[in-house]
């Protein structure tokens, strides 16, 4: 399916690795051009090199129609810091503020018995997985109503849908961002060609998903090669997701054709949350 997209510019953070990478990936191989973000300025290197792999490939997958070669930008920097977030938006050779489609991602805050934390935990988690998207949104939404198309796609969490006990600050963070983007998202912006949804992963093979399951291994004793094993006999699919069919879905709610889909939480967990509704 050709989504129509191509030229396009799209920001996607917390894109050095793992789902943002594979969002990164897929919209490159749309034709795309991006901008990825990351604090680490050697893993995000190699993210770039990676995408301008993909890059040089769309061109010469459409060499036939002189498609230009996807430009791919990388900007290491604190996206959840003012500093970053101008360091984005002045890069040279961007589109300033002139995104087409956004896609916000930041790594959960850690689990723990909410009795422990302190205000400052708190406002960490705020700052990263509700405010942080807020900012970002609030500085491309107006530009792409006026050009008439835009795309927002905000990376949150299955426990939205399903919370977890341990991951209080995940819950109310990443629910506080769902509840603003469902007001926002059927706004008369609507109306002017820009949609606002959330993907919320359940278990994906990410390095994230391995290293938390090898702490959860460590204090129940198990193997991580058994403990994996339990997990995946929990998910209807049977197996974790893949960073590919992640950016995948990404890449459509991004697409022309996803132009009627706004407001809504994409739950892609594999079939394991079971409920109805």
């Amino acid at each position: 399916m050709k989504l129509g997209i191509e030229g396009r510019w799209a920001l996607v953070c917390g894109s050095s690795a793992g789902l943002g990478l594979g969002c990164a990936k897929a919209l490159v191989q749309e034709g795309v051009n991006v901008v990825v973000n990351a604090r680490g300025a050697v893993r995000l290197g190699k993210a770039a090199d990676e995408l301008r792999k993909l890059a040089r490939w769309y061109a010469q997958q459409h060499s036939d129609a002189h498609a230009p070669q996807p430009q791919v930008l990388p900007v290491a920097a604190d996206v959840t810091t003012p500093a970053g977030r101008e360091q984005i938006f002045a890069l040279e050779g961007g589109p300033g503020m002139d995104f087409d489609i956004l896609v916000t991602n930041a790594g959960g805050p850690p689990p723990g018995d909410f009795r422990q934390w302190e205000q400052a935990q708190w406002l960490a988690a705020l700052q990263a997985n509700m405010l942080t998207p807020i900012e970002l949104i609030k500085a491309v939404l107006d530009g792409m109503a006026g050009r008439g198309f835009g795309r927002i796609v905000n990376i949150t969490s299955s426990a939205v849908k399903a919370p977890i006990d341990v991951l209080g600050l995940s819950n109310g963070a990443r629910s506080g961002l769902t509840g603003f983007v469902a007001g926002l998202a059927r706004s008369p912006l609507a109306a002017q060609g820009v949609t606002i949804n959330n993907l919320l992963p359940g278990k994906f093979d990410t390095e994230r998903l391995r290293s938390t399951m090898h702490a959860q291994a460590q204090r129940l004793g198990l193997s991580d090669e058994d403990l994996c094993a339990q997990q995946r006999a929990l998910i209807p699919a049977g197996r974790f997701g893949t960073a590919e069919e992640f950016g995948a879905i990404c890449a459509f709610l991004c697409s022309q054709q996803a132009a009627y889909v706004n407001g809504q939480n994409w739950l892609i967990d594999g079939g394991a949350y079971p409920g109805t509704f």
